[in-house]
């Protein structure tokens, strides 16, 4: 019976584990079938992507090689065109050549005949020698010097009037083409006119306001006039103040400052100079803005910053009653067109004209000439040296040395001289005239003087019988550099000398 169970349980045994076997090789049977899937899935998936990749390159190797055809057609054409360059400059050579050789032989031809006029020269030379030793009993070597003496005289007259011939053609051209760009500058451009006055009148809301603008004993008053460095006139105009100065910087600054302390009522001497500091850092600010926005309009870049708030300061100078910022502008833009027409540098010619008169912005703070200022301030700060010519030669004391120069020379004569730009005072201006005529009248063997066209010019009359054509020529000269000399004057002054010859007879 023992021996039964005891088997039995082998069997029991036997057979769970062969159960068990079956189970677990099953198990494993069925996850190798799924790793077996996954693997052949993720071989799939490889495989997949290879071909997109494989796909991608094919696609990437043909567009390169697209673009690399192109390329190599746009060189084809490049080159193409280029041998179709060189093929035409050839020809232009080998016409040029032969135009050449036309001249050489044709100057070979002139030589010749020249050669062959020098010949029949000598030859009648000697013939006239030989005639004047038989006649007038002259030796070889006196007929000779006789016969060259007349030839060296016809031939200086002939020259001469070549040479006259030639210079009236030159000056007519250089006229017309002159007046053309001063047309084609004048027409393009039409600047503003504003005449700057010497005082600035102040509204007042009472003229209560004027015992505060005095002050206790006169302390405001004095103290705005030192601070401020103008004149303060109150009179009995109501409602309104005057300030006067020459410096329009000053007079502009005292203006704001009053309309301040006007609007805020308190007026004293410690709160008029807290204003003014305000007033003096505003303006500072303005003027470089000023400036700023001036080279912005022309599109002129790259500027040092103390010449862009010197230039924003012109606009508070004043020259004969025209505004210098104005001025300055109307003679870059006008030097701008002149240097177009004659083939200068536009942008350049546009930066001298705006730095010309650079200087004026300190010449009321410091005294001494303007284009030695202005020049100074240019070289300081690096610009070009066409710029400093400019400076130099607008005023004579340099010859321009580059067609920019020359056209801010112009353009600033044509700005200054133009009728209607500048306003003098009328005693000054009878004086410059006069002294004009009379250094016209103090030369030798002038008749009349008279300066017209609002003294421009002036008109000399001289004996006709005591100079010559030549002398009148160095007369003008003359007068011209004794008036450059000694008159203070804008623009310039034309110096005409008249000689005239006149024949009377009476019929009887």
């Amino acid at each position: 019976m023992t021996g039964i169970i005891v088997l039995s349980t082998a069997v029991g045994t036997v057979l769970g584990a062969g159960v068990g076997y079956l189970v677990f090789a099953r198990n494993a049977q069925r996850r190798y079938a799924h790793l077996e899937k996954e693997a052949k899935a993720k071989a799939k998936a490889v495989s997949h992507e290879a071909e997109l990749l494989l796909q991608e390159a094919q696609m990437e190797r043909k567009r390169k090689a697209l673009e690399l055809e192109a390329s190599y057609e746009e060189r084809l054409t490049k080159l193409e065109e280029r041998n179709r360059a060189l093929i035409r400059k050839r020809k232009n050579l080998e016409k040029a050549e032969e135009k050449l050789r036309e001249e050489e032989q044709a100057l070979e031809t002139k030589a010749a005949h020249l050669e062959l006029l020098e010949t029949q020269k000598q030859h009648e030379i000697d013939k006239a020698i030989a005639k004047l030793q038989n006649v007038a009993a002259l030796t070889q070597e006196e007929a000779k010097a006789y016969i060259l003496e007349k030839v060296e005289e016809q031939s200086r007259s002939e020259v001469a009037a070549i040479v006259r011939r030639y210079e009236q053609t030159a000056k007519e051209e250089g006229e017309k083409r002159a007046n053309y760009i001063l047309a084609q500058a004048t027409t393009r451009y039409a600047g503003e006119f504003a005449g700057e006055r010497l005082i600035n009148l102040i509204t007042l809301p009472s003229d209560e306001h004027k015992g505060r603008i005095i002050g206790k004993e006169g302390r405001n008053i004095k103290a705005l006039e030192m601070l401020l460095g103008v004149d303060i006139v109150i009179d009995e105009t109501p409602g309104v103040i005057l300030v006067s100065s020459f410096n329009l910087y000053r007079r502009a600054i005292a203006t704001r400052v009053i309309e301040i302390l006007v609007e805020d009522g308190r007026i004293h001497p410690g709160r008029i100079e807290e204003v003014h500091e305000k007033v003096e850092r505003e303006f500072e600010e303005k003027t470089f803005e000023e400036g700023q926005n001036v080279l912005i309009d022309l599109g002129i870049y790259g500027m040092h910053e103390e010449l862009v708030r010197l230039l924003g300061r012109l606009k508070y100078r004043a020259s004969y009653g025209q505004n210098a910022l104005a001025h300055t502008l109307e003679v870059a833009r006008l030097a701008r067109v002149m240097a177009a027409e004659m083939g200068g540098d536009e942008k350049l010619a546009m930066r001298a004209g705006l730095l010309h008169d650079i200087g004026k912005a300190l010449t009321q703070d410091m005294g001494g000439s303007h284009v030695e200022i202005g020049a100074e301030l240019c070289q300081r700060y690096g610009e070009h040296p066409t710029v400093i010519n400019a400076i130099y030669a607008h005023h004579g004391h340099e010859e321009p040395d580059s067609v920019e120069s020359a056209a801010v020379c112009a353009a600033d004569t044509l700005s200054a001289a133009r009728p209607g730009a500048r306003r003098e005072v009328l005693e000054s201006f009878t004086k410059r005239v006069k002294e004009i005529e009379t250094i016209a009248l103090s030369k030798p063997y002038v008749e009349k003087a008279y300066a017209i066209n609002a003294g421009r010019e002036i008109r000399v009359f001289v004996n006709a019988g005591k100079m010559s054509d030549n002398d009148v020529a160095l007369l003008s000269k003359e007068i011209a550099k004794e008036i450059a000399d000694k008159v203070q004057f804008p623009g310039e002054i034309k110096v005409n000398v008249i000689r005239e010859t006149r024949a009377v007879s009476i019929a009887k």
